[in-house]
Formats: structure tokens, sequence, C-alpha cells
């Protein structure tokens, strides 16, 4: 089985890929899921809070496909980041305390289901940023399944003591591994060094078409051996890295393939599955 997944945020966060593009965000998104579409493929995007405010126009035409799930993400994205930074020092969890995610999250939630008459149930951190109230905070406004982190050897979504479903990412993630935009070998390298980042899946990046090559043989390997595969690819990502020529090749792979919904968990939710721990992974989008 395979999951995929995608992050959309709002222009006006100013990101270095939207600084590079020559669409918005939303415009590469809405080419990108009608090639979804046309294949068959169904796919799971988290969206910020304020592309419903900001940029519903863009947005709507994408939330009605379909093929298409949606999910909350932050609703600005942990902006002003210095507040963000205050709220690690000052409570050790960068997210900031219990009842500013719960707002951060209503927010998102509320707006959501003003503009689609659909209540959200899935979550996605911005930076996959999560900390120590994180759970708690989502289980109580009624989110169900978190995919947050990545876990190279993750096998299945796992429970944790709140009863949220969390299910990390388990193929390389394309932003922090793939060349592309700001995120030249010099810049990557200035970085990595900087920050001492890493993930599941170490610190180097690839050139798009070694990426792909990695990521379906990921998805090969996941097949053979009965485990579902949880990826997340963004829009704008591989749109910027080579106008999705390489993406084409991961299409004809998806399209072959049973794609599911990650919200197609929750029915088969299992009490079976044993507790893990909450932790803080960091992600640099």
């Amino acid at each position: 089985m395979i999951y995929l997944s995608g992050d959309l945020h709002h222009a006006s966060l100013r990101t270095g890929n939207q600084r590079h593009c020559d669409r918005s965000e939303l415009q590469v998104a809405r080419l990108y899921t009608d090639m979804l579409r046309d294949a068959g493929v169904k796919v799971t995007y988290f969206v910020s809070g304020k592309c419903f405010t900001q940029e519903w126009n863009d947005l709507e035409s994408i939330v009605q496909q379909p093929n298409v799930e949606i999910g909350g993400h932050n609703f600005n994205c942990f902006q002003p980041m210095l507040l963000h930074r205050f709220f690690k020092k000052a409570t050790g969890s960068f997210n900031g305390p219990a009842w500013y995610q719960r707002r951060d999250a209503l927010k998102t939630i509320r707006v959501a289901e003003q503009k689609t008459g659909k209540r959200l149930r899935l979550w996605r951190n911005h930076m996959y940023m999560h900390g120590p109230y994180t759970d708690d905070v989502l289980a109580s406004v009624g989110i169900e399944l978190c995919s947050d982190g990545v876990r190279k050897q993750g096998t299945r979504p796992t429970p944790t003591r709140s009863g949220l479903l969390e299910f990390p990412l388990n193929v390389m993630p394309d932003h922090e591994h793939i060349y592309h935009a700001e995120r030249t070998p010099e810049y990557v390298n200035w970085f990595v060094k900087r920050y001492s980042w890493s993930d599941d899946y170490g610190s180097d990046s690839y050139h798009v078409e070694e990426w792909t090559d990695r990521v379906l043989e990921e998805l090969r390997d996941h097949e053979s051996r009965g485990i579902p595969s949880n990826m997340l690819i963004h829009p704008i990502t591989l749109y910027l890295a080579d106008r999705f020529r390489s993406f084409g090749r991961i299409l004809d792979f998806l399209a072959s393939h049973p794609t599911h919904h990650l919200g197609e968990l929750l029915e088969r939710k299992s009490t079976s599955l044993a507790p893990s721990d909450a932790r803080e992974v960091p992600h640099v989008a």
C-alpha cells in the first residue's frame, strides 16, 4: 500500500522555494494535482490555515478534486519565528505551550471546516515539529492521525498514549534531500555543518534524478516485503527541481499500484498496535 501526501503553504510565508518559483505554491499544486487525478492516484494534502483565508480561490479547485483528501498544517507555520524560539527556551517546546498549540490547531480546523464542510482528522506540523504537548493537544481537538517525522525503518502507524496514531514517513523525503532552488550543494554543505542537520536518511542531498532512483528502489523494496509506504512530495519542490520530469517516473509507478488516503487508516485502526514515545523531530522547509 502506498500513502502519498504533500504539504501546501500560503504564499505570504515566503519560503525559499516560493521565492524561486515563477508561480505561487498553490498554482503549482494545481498542476500537480491534475497529473495525479489523470493517473488515478490519491493524495493527502496537509494545508496551512492561511491558505484557506488568503488563497481560497486557488485552493478550492484543488481540495474539490475527488482524489484529494485534506489534513491540517499549522495556521501560520510558526511565524513569527522569534516567538517560537522563545517558546523553545521557555517551555522546551518549539511549537509552544499546550494552550498556544491548541489555539493554532483549532484555527486551522475551523477555517477548513468553514470552507469545505469537512472536519479535519489528520495533521502534520510544519517542519515536522513535534513537541512534548503535541500528541495530547491534537487528540483533544479531534485529530486522529499525525504524520510527523521520518523513520526509515517504520512499518506501520502506532498509537501514542493519548490515542493519536503516529505514522512517520518511511520513504526518503524530497525537500531535504534534493538539490533545488536555494538548496545548492554549497548551501546544503553550509547548512549541514552550521546546524549539524540530518534525519533518518542522513544529511546527504542528491540531484533529482538520483533521488528519484532511490525513492523508486524503496517503493519496490517495501512492496516486496509487504510494508506500506508513507511518502511525502512537495509539488513545488519537484516543479523547481526539473519541472516534474523526474516525478513522471514516480507517477508511472504510483499509477500502476493501489494508492490510499491516510484517512483510510483510521477505518482500520487496531487496538493491538504498541504505543510509541512522542519526540520532537525537526525538518527544514
